[in-house]
Parts: structure tokens; C-alpha cells; sequence
């Protein structure tokens, strides 16, 4: 006769097993990531929140609007005008128009994936200083 006890509790192991093997899988794949962000801004790669992003930034360094790189066909030039969505009209400190490109700053780091050529560097980075070409509000 089958004991229906030890059969239930085979299939339960099988069971969780096929549950528990994935999600230990996946957070162990969350903190390797986690620990690589982690890593990346502290040797100064850049922020984490504005990497791989076209950055634009006011006088003061304030940042306007992030664009990710992957988006642009081209990067902009110095003397380009571009109109950003800025944060809004509605308590954005930065109204959506035209702003003035007067700099770009491009920032490379180090490619550490496994086939990549020696000294081989990606764009990581861009930051273009911007002045605003909106007139002033006056109320």
C-alpha cells in the first residue's frame, strides 16, 4: 500500500524546490547588481541615477531634464538650441523651452566586460551646460 503522507510530501519538496531555486536565483542577481551600482559610484563613474544619460544642467548645476543616450542619434553642440519639457509649468523651477547649448562635456569610463579590447572606454556620460532662452515670467 502507498503511503499518501510521504507521497504528498515528495511533491511538496519537488514543489517548492521549483519555487524556492528561482527566487533565491533572482535576489541573489538583485544584490550583485545592487553591489556593482554601489561600486561604480563610488570610483566616481558617475551618478548612478544619471548614468548612461545625456545630462542637462543650468549656470548653477542644477539638472534640467536626462535624456538616455541610447534615445539620441546625435549628441548636441555648443551654439545648438534645444527645447527641453524642463520640470513642467505647474512649481517646476524649470520652464519647458528653448535653451542655449553652451558646453558639452563628454565622460568615459572603462569597459570591464569579458571579450572587450584593451583599453577599450564607452561613453558613460554627457553633460551640457545650458542657458535658458525664455523670456521671464513677470506677474
Amino acid at each position: 500500500m502507498i503511503d499518501t503522507g510521504a507521497l504528498i510530501s515528495r511533491y511538496s519538496s519537488i514543489v517548492g524546490c521549483m519555487v524556492a531555486l528561482p527566487m533565491t536565483i533572482a535576489t541573489y542577481y538583485q544584490s550583485f547588481k545592487a553591489r556593482q551600482e554601489a561600486r561604480q559610484a563610488r570610483e566616481g563613474v558617475g551618478s548612478v541615477h544619471s548614468l548612461n544619460c545625456l545630462e542637462f544642467v543650468s549656470g548653477d548645476g542644477s539638472c534640467i531634464n536626462l535624456v538616455p543616450l541610447e534615445t539620441l542619434h546625435s549628441l548636441p553642440h555648443a551654439g545648438d538650441v534645444v527645447m527641453l519639457p524642463g520640470h513642467g509649468v505647474g512649481g517646476g523651477e524649470f520652464l519647458p523651452g528653448a535653451y542655449l547649448v553652451e558646453s558639452v562635456e563628454h565622460i568615459y569610463s572603462k569597459v570591464e566586460l569579458k571579450g572587450s579590447r584593451p583599453q577599450e572606454a564607452r561613453l558613460t556620460k554627457a553633460v551640457a551646460q545650458v542657458t535658458s532662452l525664455n523670456p521671464a515670467l513677470t506677474v
